[in-house]
C-alpha cells in the first residue's frame, strides 16, 4: 500500500461523493481508480456496462426495482 497525492480540489470531490455513495474516502477513490482502469482497458464498453459485468462477475443478481405508489 502506498500514498498517493492529489490535489485538495480532487479530494474535495472524493469526500463528496464518498457521503452520497456511502464509501470511505479511500474507499471512493479506489471505486474510482478501479472503474477508470476498467474504462481505460475495455474503450467500447459504457460505465454501466462495466459494473454490470463487475457486479456479474462478485455474485450480485440484479432484480427490477418497483416503483413506490403515489
Amino acid at each position: 500500500m502506498g500514498i498517493v497525492n492529489i490535489d485538495d480540489e480532487l479530494h474535495d470531490q472524493l469526500r463528496k461523493a464518498s457521503v452520497v455513495s456511502c464509501r470511505s474516502i479511500n474507499a471512493q477513490a479506489a471505486f474510482w481508480i478501479r472503474i477508470g482502469m476498467l474504462c481505460e482497458m475495455n474503450p467500447t464498453q459504457s460505465f454501466n456496462e462495466i459494473v454490470a459485468r463487475e457486479l456479474r462477475a462478485a455474485g450480485v443478481v440484479a432484480r427490477a426495482v418497483k416503483a413506490a405508489p403515489a
